[in-house]
């Protein structure tokens, strides 16, 4: 949008215009806290978090799988424990949720919100079936 010069403006045009985005800005805000509106670097920062989960529980499963395959040599075996420890894995990824801290973001946060951006948004882990030995 091309803006007029501001010397071309009068008082009531710039008025307006300062009104407007005042406007645009409180609704920003309002939906911010009401939760409809996420800040870009909080889901950069939340995919950080999944992918650092997933890079770690990966990076684990040689420690954990090592010892239990290192004397097996039927190699049947030694894929289903692979398999077994992945899908372990890959279950327990599928709960993570990554907590997003609503104070770490250098955004203003209106007066009503201070209450609700002191507590990190987390949703409540699902239910998990326990597993069958």
């Amino acid at each position: 949008m091309l803006r007029p010069e501001v010397s071309a403006l009068t008082y009531e045009e710039a008025r307006t215009r300062k009104i407007t985005a005042e406007a645009e800005i409180a609704e920003l805000e309002l939906a911010r806290i009401r939760g409809t509106l996420c800040l870009t670097e909080d889901v950069v920062k939340a995919w950080e978090n999944v992918f650092h989960a997933c890079k770690a529980k990966f990076l684990s499963l040689p420690t954990k799988i090592a010892p239990i395959v290192a004397n097996e040599t039927d190699v049947a075996i030694i894929k289903d424990h692979l398999e077994s420890a992945i899908r372990e894995a890959l279950a327990e990824l599928a709960n993570y949720q990554p907590t997003i801290d609503a104070t770490s973001t250098g955004s203003a946060q209106p007066d009503g919100a201070k209450a609700e951006a002191e507590k990190p948004i987390r949703k409540t882990p699902k239910s998990r079936k326990p597993k069958a030995a």
